[in-house]
């Protein structure tokens, strides 16, 4: 068997693809150029940028890597109102235009809803869907959803509640501070998120990919994560129980995020999920360590 053709030259490349309504979405593309496609949705606030190491990862197994800027983030346009259900559609764009027929999905985070709807919502193109890390709908009956969030957490939620003019302001203040940081400044900046678990994870390579991700996506404004925000505390647009593609599922205990209890209520309500409940993990570990094996999963599934 041959091995996979890999061109240096489409890691981490960049395109624009506009959207029936006129809109622009910023594409990322890494991995094995004629691969098995595998899309990556990032967490909130973050652009679309992949990280190298899951390039190569992707490479290595014969899969293409693609991430795009949800709306409002870095080189997207903003989709004021959006709601979680809405990527399903900027997703499929996506895979028309890049003329994928059928293709795979993971989301950590704030990517993690958002890879779910493309599950509920896209099951003639969507193969596969991972879950890492993802917050569970705000209506999620029998949750408290706050309960166990870190002090930033808290106080972005509560701003959610109070409204758009809280959010923004909020949102603002953060952005200020984080449109410049650094890896070892986004330590500081998240140190009330940060079990020591975490805070290990985040340094090195991931901590300057994590940063750089985060200053592109509030260098054009706050609109992608306000409305991220939004898109979280509205209905989502779809019903988890009406999934029917396989589903992994990962969530951390060691998580200030996304609390532990989040993932157990995703577990017990996506049909037939592989859900790994992991007493070892926090949220960062997942993108540090756990990436290889969702990919290794979600293949399998083609």
């Amino acid at each position: 068997m041959s091995s996979p053709r890999i061109d240096s030259h489409k890691i981490d490349t960049m395109r624009d693809v506009t959207t029936p309504d006129g809109r622009t979405l910023r594409v990322y593309e890494a991995g094995a150029t004629d691969g098995r496609p595998i899309l990556a949705l990032n967490g909130t606030p973050m652009s679309g940028r992949l990280f190298g190491p899951h390039g190569e990862d992707a490479a290595r197994r014969g899969a293409k890597l693609i991430g795009y800027d949800r709306p409002g983030y870095a080189g997207s346009s903003p989709l004021e109102g959006r709601s979680v259900a809405d990527a399903a559609e900027d997703v499929r764009t996506i895979a028309d235009t890049l003329e994928l027929d059928r293709f795979a999905v993971w989301g950590i985070s704030g990517g993690g809803p958002h890879s779910l709807a493309c599950a509920a919502l896209l099951p003639d193109r969507v193969v596969a869907a991972a879950s890492l890390a993802s917050v569970a709908p705000r209506e999620a009956e029998g949750l408290d959803w706050t309960a166990g969030m870190g002090e930033m957490n808290l106080e972005e939620f509560a701003a959610v509640r109070a409204g758009r003019e809280a959010l923004e302001e909020y949102l603002e203040r953060e952005a200020a501070g984080l449109s410049s940081t650094t890896g070892e400044g986004l330590i500081e900046a998240l140190e009330s998120l940060l079990t020591p678990t975490d805070a290990a994870a985040l340094s090195g390579d991931l901590g300057e990919h994590l940063a750089t991700c985060t200053r592109e996506s509030v260098a054009a404004g706050i609109a992608g994560w306000r409305d991220d925000d939004f898109a979280f505390d509205e209905p989502w647009g779809f019903a988890l129980e009406d999934i029917r593609v396989p589903v992994l599922l990962w969530q951390g205990e060691q998580d200030l995020f996304v609390p532990f209890a989040h993932g157990e209520w995703l577990a017990a309500r996506i049909p037939d999920v592989d859900s790994h409940l992991s007493p070892d993990d926090g949220h960062i570990t997942l993108l540090a360590r756990r990436v290889p094996e969702v990919h290794g999963w979600l293949l399998e599934r083609f």
